[in-house]
């Protein structure tokens, strides 16, 4: 019995001391994590802080900020059922900074978006991000006090590339976003496009046993003998097709922007003469000599006859029946709106040829920031610093150091996909990088330069590339690739035009040219192209446009221009 107690009290103290050492275990456990949890939130603190001020810094919840989004007809060519808000670029920003974007409107870049963006100005109802178009509608935006100041976040959150790539176009583009020494947008850089090329059917020139043109007259003389031969069949064949904006801007595919070239005249922009004074292009002599030279070719039918009734959506249905041998566009035009011809009829050769030489660089050419596009941030969010992010994480890291992490994203490229893809519609590049690319593509393919060499996205490319060549992929997204990339850009490199001049500035004023007198100046042109007005009616242009406020608009350039140059000397 007394043994059997004994065992009892025994068990009893075993069960005590265990029981001790739970309950001395649960109180460390306690404390324990207790200082670990201690530990995560100074860690999360800390992880907001790096988030909050530094380039590549991931944020330790994601942070939602609303946008206002451009959107492109076409649904920016995404792959199947992915969407402004899923696709590789948020998912890219969502891993690497943990970052998404919840569009409140997606609207195409023409008068909806732009109506949609007053509409939230005047009920001050912004979203977080927003791209604006146009200087004069920031500068709305800075003295209503509706947007963020960000200098420190383009101090803090860009990288030193990011930060390089803006200084390569020089002072004016980062000034034109800068108010009272104070940097309120991110503004789109338009990397160079070098001259405006002429693309013929290389395969109608074989079948016609034509040789390669030289000069701008030879290429007209060879769409003469298409038309003549009528390459289209059933008396269809037009010749070079024109938008009657009769310039490439950005809302506009097919200009003649060559003939004008050739004629170093420069309608719609504003140059500096001999005697370094300022004055309208579209007001020059030599800009009445293209304008002749237009005509002739009009009279000939080596010009669309038709081009004052056609629409862009009319033009490009003519290239996609192969009823068009030749358009001016820059390098860029095969993968819009080349890609629409080849897509149909892979038997359709477009070849770029640079006819024009060296001559519209020899125009001193002021930039214009009409149509640039800022990214704003609005005034009181708390997360500003997402612009210098989002600009790092795509146009520095995700292109020239996470090849792996940015694959998708690259692949884009590949596939045609749209830059109107990304959340926001800008892009941040060097003002020479289509030249680079074309270089250190070029040096690998001709096994001058190791492929390791390359970024992420000129990987894409000469990969895309050397299928093509080889054969293995023909689709019209890998010759658009390859006809942009190499051909029209090595024509560009090979002529010089890497190394053209910064275009000049003329400081903060805006200088908008009055709606009567562009109207007077596009009805003028076209009327003496189409010869309704004689080529000596250009002078009573001239004269109305200077009376009509073509003068005080040239003054007003003239005393901007010198007084930027007076503060920058």
């Amino acid at each position: 019995m007394k043994q059997n107690k004994r065992i009892f009290l025994l068990v009893l103290m075993g069960v005590l001391i265990i029981s001790g050492i739970g309950i001395f275990s649960c109180k460390w456990s306690v404390k324990e994590t207790k200082d670990q949890e201690e530990v995560s939130e100074e860690e999360i603190e800390a992880q907001w802080e790096e988030a909050e001020h530094t380039p590549y810094g991931k944020y330790p919840e994601q942070v939602t900020y609303t946008l206002g989004k451009i959107a492109d007809s076409n649904h920016a060519n995404l792959p199947l059922n992915e969407t402004y808000e899923n696709n590789a670029y948020t998912r890219y920003l969502k891993e690497l900074l943990n970052i998404q974007n919840d569009d409140v409107f997606e609207l195409e870049d023409s008068g909806s978006y732009h109506e949609a963006v007053q509409m939230a100005i005047e009920d001050n109802q912004l979203p977080d991000i927003l791209v604006v178009k146009g200087r004069e509608n920031l500068k709305k935006l800075v003295h209503q006090n509706l947007v963020e100041d960000l200098t420190t976040v383009y101090e803090e959150c860009t990288t030193e590339r990011i930060k390089s790539m803006y200084a390569s176009y020089g002072d004016s583009l980062l000034d034109s976003a800068t108010f009272d020494g104070k940097l309120y947008a991110f503004p789109d850089t338009v990397v160079d496009n070098g001259a405006s090329l002429m693309w013929i059917r290389k395969d109608w020139m074989d079948q016609l046993g034509l040789q390669e043109p030289k000069t701008l007259e030879e290429g007209m003389e060879i769409v003469r003998q298409f038309v003549l031969r009528d390459m289209a069949g059933n008396n269809e064949t037009v010749g070079v097709v024109c938008s009657t904006d009769l310039v490439s801007e950005s809302s506009s595919t097919y200009g003649v922007d060559a003939v004008f070239d050739q004629y170093q005249a420069a309608p719609r922009q504003w140059i500096l003469d001999e005697q370094d004074n300022v004055v309208y292009g579209s007001v020059t002599d030599e800009t009445k000599q293209a304008l002749i030279y237009l005509n002739q070719l009009y009279q000939e039918g080596i010009l669309d006859t038709e081009f004052i009734l056609r629409t862009q959506e009319n033009i490009d249905k003519l290239l996609e029946e192969g009823k068009c041998g030749a358009i001016f566009g820059y390098w860029w035009a095969p993968n819009n709106p080349l890609s629409i011809s080849y897509s149909k009829d892979r038997t359709a050769k477009w070849q770029p040829y640079l006819l024009t030489g060296d001559v519209g660089q020899k125009i001193q050419k002021f930039e214009s920031y009409d149509d640039r596009l800022y990214v704003v941030v609005r005034k009181g969010y708390e997360h500003p610093e997402i612009v210098g992010k989002y600009v790092s994480a795509l146009f520095d890291y995700g292109r020239f150091t996470d090849e792996e992490g940015a694959r998708e994203v690259n692949d884009y490229f590949m596939l045609n996909v749209d830059p109107t893809a990304r959340p926001l519609n800008i892009n941040v590049d060097y003002r020479d990088a289509i030249y680079r690319t074309q270089q250190n593509i070029q040096a690998v393919l001709e096994g001058e330069q190791d492929i390791m060499s390359l970024t992420g996205l000129e990987k894409a490319y000469y990969e895309t590339c050397k299928s093509y060549l080889n054969g293995n992929i023909t689709t019209s997204n890998a010759w658009a690739a390859y006809a942009s990339r190499i051909q029209a850009t090595k024509l560009l490199s090979d002529a010089g035009m890497d190394e053209s001049s910064i275009p000049l500035s003329m400081g903060e004023m805006d200088i908008e040219i009055p709606t009567e007198l562009l109207e007077l100046e596009k009805n003028t042109f076209l009327q003496i192209i189409m010869g309704e007005k004689q080529p000596e009616y250009f002078d009573t242009f001239v004269k109305q446009w200077y009376e009509g406020g073509g003068e005080v608009v040239t003054q007003q350039a003239q005393k901007s221009f010198i007084d930027f140059s007076e503060r920058k000397s």
